[in-house]
């Protein structure tokens, strides 16, 4: 009889700590820490004080994130394109599929550290992160819907009315709640754990190799001008000597229509580039190796190329063989494995 009753308890005890295990989201909401700024990490550029993050918020967020009835025959949502085993991107495509298949023109950018953003799309226009998702949600090549039919699908059902009550005290869906709620989403797609940050923050045990540490120091030299630390961007638009595309693509002139625009994209975060690729606004180049030949010997003088990447006749930025391998070697501690694996991102 006692052995049975043992047995009893030890199934009982292993059918416990699978529970445990299979709900790793409900231990992380129920230690709800709300948006907590990395101490390495400069201050936010998003206006947390108008917007502050709670916890219905969020999850209202992720739930319309992960919504497809944003799109105009509900196959879409926002992590068709962002997926976080890509570290928010659409891995494998070098531009966005959307709608019926549909192709875009530029490769899918990152969700990941927004709340340091100012300006949002590789040509820049929209500089509010409460407004970005009109973009996708309206374009033809993405979700190709509109916002008021996106609210009303929301409206008809239960589960958002109930979410939205939870998170702002009232059942009615409108513009202003859909879209702080996702940003409340998007600015805790926070990628600060990676190696690089250990090191940085001085986490007991963690240190770059030699090969990383002589990369980080060439990456200092040659790459940080305009791939600032700690997000590894400095936000900005730059003209990085890819040459006019067969479209025709005029990046940020788009949105500005200035001359001394024309070809600028912004300068992406350097984050995450294990899970990222391909590279580029149009998603051209398959490797990193690749990127670190176009900056070597590819770059072309285009009109606005940036002065960084010109100096007097020689073009691009000079790397022998081994300044690759060790810059291929710190970039890859920026790699947040915690972020691409946190469940409280992941769709329920």
């Amino acid at each position: 009889m006692n052995r049975k009753y043992a047995i009893v308890l030890f199934v009982c005890g292993l059918f416990i700590m699978a529970c445990k295990k299979d709900n790793p989201v409900k231990e992380q909401i129920d230690t709800w820490l709300g948006f907590v700024q990395p101490v390495n990490f400069p201050i936010p550029e998003y206006k947390l004080i108008s917007n502050p993050v709670t916890k219905a918020g969020f999850e209202l967020g992720r739930a319309i994130f992960y919504e497809p009835r944003l799109s105009r025959n509900n196959t879409i949502s926002c992590g068709s394109c962002h997926i976080q085993s890509s570290a928010f991107t659409q891995h494998g495509h070098d531009v966005s599929h959307g709608i019926d298949d549909r192709l875009g023109t530029r490769n899918s950018p990152p969700i990941m550290n927004l709340a340091w953003n100012k300006a949002f799309m590789w040509g820049g226009g929209i500089f509010d992160l409460d407004l970005q998702p009109i973009a996708p949600i309206t374009t033809h090549e993405e979700m190709d819907e509109n916002l008021e039919n996106v609210l009303n699908k929301l409206r008809a059902l239960p589960k958002y009315t109930g979410l939205f009550k939870s998170a702002f005290g009232t059942e009615e869906v409108n513009t202003a709640r859909f879209m702080k709620a996702l940003s409340q989403f998007m600015v805790m797609c926070i990628s600060s754990n990676s190696k690089y940050d250990k090191v940085i923050r001085k986490e007991a045990g963690v240190t770059f190799t030699a090969e990383e540490q002589e990369g980080y120091t060439l990456f200092k030299e040659k790459c940080a001008s305009c791939h600032s630390e700690p997000l590894f961007t400095d936000g900005s638009f730059r003209n990085n000597g890819l040459g006019i595309s067969p479209i025709n693509d005029k990046g940020l002139y788009v949105s500005t229509l200035l001359e001394t625009d024309k070809y600028k994209f912004k300068v992406p975060s350097l984050r995450n580039l294990q899970f990222t690729a391909p590279f580029m606004h149009d998603g051209r180049f398959l490797t990193l190796s690749g990127v670190l030949e176009h900056y070597n010997a590819e770059v072309q003088d285009t009109p606005n190329l940036d002065p960084l990447l010109k100096k007097d006749t020689k073009r691009g930025i000079a790397l022998t063989d081994s300044d690759k391998l060790k810059l291929t070697a710190f970039l890859n501690t920026l790699n947040d494995i915690e972020f691409i694996n946190n469940p409280l991102l992941s769709e329920q």
